[in-house]
C-alpha cells in the first residue's frame, strides 16, 4: 500500500493519478472527504483525519510500505511533516519520498525554506530509506492569469523580472510515482527537478500572447500589493509572510534560476516546457 499526504494538493493528487494508473494501492491521507470524491472515484481508498492527530496518522500506516510526505505550506507544516515521519519510521515503512523545493538550502533563511531544509535533515536522518524530491515553480500557478487576461488581456504578479525554471507539476507527480514504484533505483537520492527554460513574466507574457493571437500584458505587482491580496485568502500571518519572501526571492532569482536534467531523466522523456503547457491549456484563457 501507498500512502500519499495532502492528497487534495496539486502534488498530492498528481502522485496519486500516476500511481493509479501504475495499478498501485494507494491510500489518500485527506480531510475534506467531498473534496477528495474523485480520487475515490478514480480507485483510491480514502484515510479521512487531521494530520495533525498523532493516532490518526499511526491508523493511516497500517499495512503501508511506502510514503509520498507532501503537505501545503503554513506555520504548522514542520510539525506535520515531522509527525507524519515519526508514524512512518515507527510503522517501518520501507520507502518515504518528500517534497521539497529547489530554493531550500540552508544558507537560505526564509521561513519556508528553513521548513524544508530541516524536515529534509530529519529525513536523511531518520533511518527510514527516503528520496527528497526538489520541484520548481509550478506552471499551474499561470492558470489564476487568466482571470484578468480573459477578459482585459494582461496580468500582475510579484515577480519583477525575475526569472524560474518552471515545471509543470503532472511531470512532477509522475517522477513522484516513479520513484516510490522504482525504489531500489531511487533511495538515498536528492533531486533538483526543473522546468527545460529559464523564463520570466515577461517571457509567460510573450508566450501567452503567440499562443492566444492577441497582446498580453505583465504588470508586475509591487510585494506590498501582494500582501494585501493573500491577506484575503489565506488566515495565517506567518503563511502570508512567507509566500511574500518566495516572491522576493523569485524577484532576485535565487534558487529558481537553474535547469537540471533530472526530471527529463527519471520520466525518459522530455519535460513539458511552458509554451506546451499553454497550449495544452488555452480554454482557460481564452
Amino acid at each position: 500500500m501507498y500512502l500519499v499526504t495532502g492528497g487534495t494538493g496539486k502534488t498530492g493528487s498528481q502522485t496519486i493519478h500516476h500511481l493509479l494508473a501504475k495499478g498501485a494501492p494507494v491510500r489518500a491521507f485527506v480531510r475534506n472527504e467531498e473534496k477528495a470524491a474523485p480520487l475515490k472515484e478514480k480507485g483510491a481508498e480514502l484515510f479521512i483525519g487531521d494530520i495533525g492527530d498523532a493516532d490518526a496518522v499511526a491508523k493511516a500506516m497500517d499495512g503501508v510500505e511506502k510514503v509520498m510526505l507532501t503537505l501545503p505550506n503554513g506555520p504548522n507544516e514542520e510539525k506535520f511533516e515531522l509527525g507524519v515521519l515519526e508514524a512512518a519510521k515507527a510503522a517501518g515503512v520501507k520507502h518515504l519520498v518528500y517534497l521539497s523545493s529547489t530554493e531550500s538550502n540552508p544558507e537560505n533563511t526564509r521561513r519556508i525554506p528553513q521548513v524544508h531544509v530541516r524536515v529534509s535533515q530529519a529525513v536523511k536522518d531518520s533511518g527510514v530509506p527516503w528520496t527528497v524530491m526538489r520541484p520548481n515553480f509550478f506552471m499551474q500557478n499561470i492558470l489564476a492569469f487568466a482571470r484578468t487576461v480573459k477578459p482585459e488581456s494582461w496580468f500582475t504578479f510579484p515577480a519583477g523580472d525575475g526569472t524560474a525554471a518552471m515545471c509543470d507539476v503532472r511531470d512532477v507527480g509522475e517522477v513522484a510515482a516513479i520513484l516510490l514504484t522504482e525504489s531500489d533505483k531511487h533511495i538515498g537520492q536528492q533531486y533538483d527537478l526543473t522546468g527545460p527554460d529559464i523564463l520570466s513574466m515577461h517571457d509567460v507574457a510573450r508566450l501567452l500572447s503567440e499562443e492566444l493571437g492577441r497582446e498580453i500584458t505583465y504588470k508586475p505587482q509591487s510585494l506590498e500589493d501582494f500582501h494585501a491580496v493573500l491577506s484575503k485568502v489565506l488566515p495565517s500571518e506567518w503563511h502570508i509572510d512567507g509566500v511574500v519572501e518566495l516572491m522576493e526571492e523569485m524577484q532576485n532569482t535565487g534558487g529558481l534560476n537553474y535547469t537540471t536534467e533530472t526530471m527529463g531523466e527519471i520520466l525518459g522523456r522530455p519535460p513539458c516546457s511552458l509554451k506546451q503547457f499553454i497550449h495544452e491549456h488555452r480554454a482557460a484563457f481564452e
